[in-house]
């Protein structure tokens, strides 16, 4: 359903309170136990305070018109007993914040690592996908705080009826009627608070894509990986400009917003003011002709002032529970998420050890939402330690079928086997510990040259031989060991004693990493020299033959340098395989990959 179109039933309100006190319980018993306990001490305390006040004005008065020790003695009492009614709703207050606030905390950390840890299960196509993004932000954004905030609300409204009904008894014999008058004056304010908090809702639910388009604004003028051309091409004014004119159309949908609240709030709160003022005058009608004692009328004001304070905030709190309700339908749409297809079919079939061939049997594919296949009926075998490159230009399909052999989408069409075995009747985990790979769009992780390496196979981050052979497989070995600290330096720029690469550098560091899965069955680079010269490509590639002998591999590449090093070329255009075979086989066939060779071949010349 559209965001604007969203609306929460009271039976769905009433099904996510129970799930918001469930997460309160699970993120801090004591804590929990502590609100509930000082709420029924909090509850009692309006009502035990406005009847104290009463004995108090009584006893002054009978103390003015009876002068006596006694009657001294007795508003000394009444006042001691004031002061220690004080100090409780102090104490209650204090530890009431500072268990809310160890409640907070707790439950904001519980949510974040569920958040994270549904992350972790969402597949390639949930990444790619700017719906699941507005989930996702939709489900971080509040989503932490409104469990707590939907839980106390709950409390607040069973506070704030023990509070009335203690009030409805001290008035019972004053003016029973003052209950429902400032009850029925109070229900228009909180139809219109429950409107506009619907409202509050649906906006900011709405704008969750203009959102993240306002936080990518920020990140552009905020990140060492794009400083160089904001300032190389002047672009600060321009993405400032943008940032300025998204940011004033947040300002100016918050200011209706508010305008309506103020509005609302001054015309009904002088509805509820007025209730008041009957009930005053009312009893102080009443006290003037000697029909309740001067503590009655003091009593009754109390209770009439603090009385509308409770109606309004039940009132308040419903409907703050009910905008609370509403934010964690987003995050029950986050969880909701499917995330099915990376499962077996079945029981999951173990793979052998060793090489084994890799087959594509008339494989298609269509990204979610699109029309046109980005790959077309391919056939092809790779047989236990071939070394295929795989060459097209962009959009070409190359790293899509790559995404399909790493189970990050499932064929359209067709199926791809390993070992003989459907990848779907796999265990995703198995399989992708089998393949070892490096990406065109690697990750330059800000922790220590080890681990940049030794993530490859988190099982051996702390195995620093292996790590050490990784290293020297991937061409990193001598970059690490001139770094000031080797292994243990902490590499980039986010963090203190960071200490920055270039790009070829991490690149190494990035080929060594899939070096360290010493037992895959299947190497995949993806564009593995883009970054380094031309020696160190070289170097590397002979490397690679070595280490890889007995392992598959799929090479990407623009460099024909790289390409012709393989025992095949696939060379795949508009999704289809159009040409196979070896690097001599293909120039004499003076076809596409003949062309391409032959253009970058002239540019050397």
């Amino acid at each position: 359903m559209a965001a604007r179109e969203k609306k929460l039933t009271t039976r769905e309100l009433l099904s996510q309170l129970p799930r918001a006190l469930s997460l309160v319980w699970q993120a801090d018993r004591t804590n929990a136990l502590a609100q509930a306990a000082l709420t029924l001490v909090q509850a009692v305390l309006p009502a035990a305070m406005a009847w104290v006040g009463k004995l108090i004005i009584d006893a002054v008065v009978k103390a003015a018109q009876s002068p006596s020790e006694e009657t001294r003695q007795l508003v000394m009492r009444y006042v001691a007993w004031e002061l220690g009614l004080a100090l409780v709703v102090l104490l209650t207050t204090r530890l009431m914040a500072l268990s809310r606030e160890l409640l907070r905390a707790r439950l904001g950390n519980l949510l974040n690592e569920r958040l994270l840890e549904k992350a972790l299960t969402l597949e390639l196509r949930h990444f790619e996908d700017s719906n699941t993004y507005d989930v996702m932000q939709n489900a971080r954004r509040e989503s932490a705080s409104r469990p707590l905030s939907l839980a106390m609300a709950a409390v607040t409204v069973v506070r704030q009826l023990i509070t009335l009904s203690t009030f409805a008894v001290l008035l019972w014999h004053i003016s029973w009627w003052s209950t429902l008058l400032l009850l029925a004056a109070a229900l228009p304010a909180f139809f219109a608070e429950t409107k506009l908090s619907g409202e509050a809702f649906k906006l900011y639910s709405w704008r969750a894509p203009e959102g993240r388009k306002l936080n990518y604004l920020e990140w552009i003028l905020t990140r060492d990986s794009t400083v160089k051309e904001v300032k190389l091409f002047g672009l600060g004014p321009l993405v400032l400009g943008r940032y300025r004119a998204l940011f004033a159309k947040f300002l100016g949908e918050d200011r209706r917003l508010a305008n309506k609240r103020l509005l609302y709030g001054a015309l009904l709160g002088a509805l509820s003011l007025a209730a008041f003022y009957v009930c005053f005058v009312v009893v102080a009608g009443r006290a003037a002709q000697g029909l309740v004692s001067v503590g009655d009328l003091t009593l009754s004001i109390a209770v009439f002032r603090q009385g509308q304070g409770a109606f309004e905030g039940v009132l308040g709190a419903i409907a703050g529970m009910y905008e609370d309700a509403l934010f964690l339908s987003n995050l029950d749409a986050f969880f909701a998420l499917p995330t099915t297809a990376e499962k077996p079919r079945g029981v999951a079939v173990p793979l052998p050890a060793g090489s084994m061939a890799l087959e594509l049997d008339h494989v298609s594919f269509r990204y979610p939402g699109k029309t046109e296949l980005a790959l077309d009926d391919i056939t092809l075998r790779i047989a236990p330690g071939e070394k295929l490159a795989l060459v097209g230009e962009n959009g070409a399909g190359k790293s899509t079928l790559i995404k399909l052999l790493l189970r990050l989408y499932e064929p359209t069409s067709g199926s791809i086997r390993l070992g003989g075995v459907d990848l779907r009747d796999l265990d995703v985990d198995e399989l992708r510990a089998r393949i070892g790979a490096v990406f065109q769009d690697f990750v330059r992780y800000q922790f220590t040259a080890a681990e940049n390496v030794g993530l490859g196979e988190p099982a051996h981050l702390e195995d620093r031989p292996a790590i050490e052979r990784a290293a020297e497989a991937g061409g990193a070995k001598a970059v690490i060991e001139s770094l000031p600290k080797q292994y243990d330096t902490t590499l980039g720029g986010w963090f203190e004693k960071g200490h920055e690469l270039s790009g070829g550098q991490w690149q190494k560091l990035a080929v060594s990493r899939a070096f360290m899965r010493e037992n895959a069955s299947l190497l995949v680079l993806d564009e593995p020299t883009a970054a380094i010269d031309a020696e160190a490509e070289v170097a590397l590639f002979e490397r690679f033959r070595a280490l890889a002998a007995s392992r598959s591999a799929i090479i990407i590449s623009h460099r024909f340098s790289t390409v012709r090093m393989a025992d095949r070329i696939a060379v795949l255009e508009g999704g289809k395989l159009r040409e196979l075979g070896t690097h001599e086989d293909l120039l004499a066939a003076n076809g596409r990959y003949a062309h391409l060779f032959n253009l970058q071949a002239r540019a050397y010349q």
